[in-house]
C-alpha cells in the first residue's frame, strides 16, 4: 500500500502507476523531455505501465519517427528480449510487435533494460472500455478478425517453441502505420495532449532521487477511430517462457488464469489458449450486451 500522504494531493497521484514501484530495483523515474541512448530517443508522452515496466512514447531522432520504449524494472529478469529476437526470425513475426532496438540505462534505482518497439495503437481493452463508456459495442466482424489473428499468432509462437504467458486484451494492440511519421501536434490530436502534475512533498523536503519529479497521465487515445480497419499485434512478452520449461509463476490477472496455474507443476501452450478464450469471450459479451 502506497503512503501517498507525504505528497500534495493530485488526481494523477491516485490514477497512475503506484509510487511504491519507484525504489531501488524498481521503476526508473521518467519525465517528459528526458532522453535515452545518448540523446537518440526523446520522451514525449506516457503510453502505459505494467507490473514490471513503464512504457513511453519517444521520438527516434535517428530514424525520424515515433517509437515506444519499454523501461523495465531494475530487478526484472525475463526471456523477453531473447524470445523476441528468436520469434522475429519466424513466421510469427507478422503477428507480434516489432522490436527495433535495446539498451541498458543506468538510473538512481539501478540498471534498466530498455526495449524499443514500433509505435502501435491503443490496446483492444482500451477501445472496448471506451465503447462501453458510451454504451457502444465492438463490431462483430472486427472481433472475428482479431480472434483469427490472435489464434494464428499464438499457433506460430507455440510452433517456434515459446509460450506467451500473459494473453489479454491489454496485450493486444492495434497497428497504426499512418501515425509513426506524423508531426507532434497531429499525433497528440489522436492520442491526447500530455497532462502532467509536479510531484511535491507536503513537508517541503526534496524528492528522493529515485522518484519522478512529475506525474504523467497516460495517453487516452480520445480521437482514435481506426479499430475497424487495423490489424492487431501481440505485445508484452514479459512472462514468456520456453516450451517444456517450468516458469513457476505467471503474473496474470486472476480472471484470465488457467486452472493449472494454481498448481504450476507443468505449464504449456494451453495456458495461452485458455487466456485467449476468456479474452475473446469478454469481447463477444461486450458486443451483445
Amino acid at each position: 500500500m502506497d503512503d501517498l500522504s507525504i505528497y500534495h494531493p493530485s488526481n494523477l497521484l491516485y490514477t497512475q502507476e503506484q509510487m511504491s514501484r519507484y525504489k531501488p530495483g524498481g521503476f526508473h523515474p521518467v519525465c517528459l523531455g528526458d532522453t535515452f541512448k545518448e540523446g537518440r530517443y526523446e520522451i514525449c508522452h506516457k503510453l502505459g505501465w505494467g507490473g514490471y515496466s513503464t512504457v513511453w512514447l519517444a521520438y527516434d531522432k535517428l530514424l525520424e519517427m515515433w517509437v515506444s520504449i519499454k523501461v523495465k524494472s531494475a530487478t526484472q529478469d525475463s526471456l523477453e528480449l531473447g524470445a523476441l529476437r528468436a520469434l522475429h526470425k519466424t513466421a510469427a513475426s507478422q503477428y507480434i510487435v516489432k522490436q527495433i532496438d535495446d539498451f541498458v540505462h543506468q538510473g538512481p534505482n539501478g540498471s534498466h533494460q530498455c526495449l524499443v518497439f514500433e509505435f502501435l495503437g491503443p490496446s483492444v481493452d482500451t477501445i472496448a472500455y471506451s465503447y462501453a463508456q458510451f454504451g457502444d459495442q465492438l463490431d462483430p466482424e472486427a472481433i472475428f478478425r482479431m480472434t483469427t489473428q490472435l489464434l494464428q499468432g499464438l499457433s506460430l509462437i507455440h510452433a517456434a517453441g515459446y509460450i506467451h504467458g500473459d494473453i489479454s486484451g491489454s496485450n493486444l494492440a492495434y497497428t497504426c502505420p499512418g501515425l509513426a511519421h506524423l508531426s507532434r501536434d497531429d499525433l497528440f490530436e489522436v492520442i491526447g495532449i500530455p497532462e502532467t502534475e509536479d510531484l511535491i512533498r507536503i513537508d517541503g523536503q526534496p524528492l528522493e532521487p529515485g522518484v519522478p519529479k512529475q506525474l504523467v497521465e497516460r495517453a487516452d487515445w480520445s480521437n482514435w477511430v481506426d479499430e475497424d480497419e487495423e490489424d492487431i499485434r501481440i505485445i508484452d512478452f514479459g512472462e514468456v517462457f520456453v516450451a517444456g520449461s517450468n516458469p513457476g509463476f505467471l503474473a496474470q490477472p486472476p480472471e484470465l488464469r488457467a486452472p493449472e496455474t494454481i498448481f504450476p507443476t507443468h505449464l504449456d501452450h494451453r495456458v495461452d489458449l485458455w487466456s485467449a478464450g476468456i479474452t475473446v469471450c469478454s469481447f463477444v459479451r461486450a458486443s451483445i450486451n
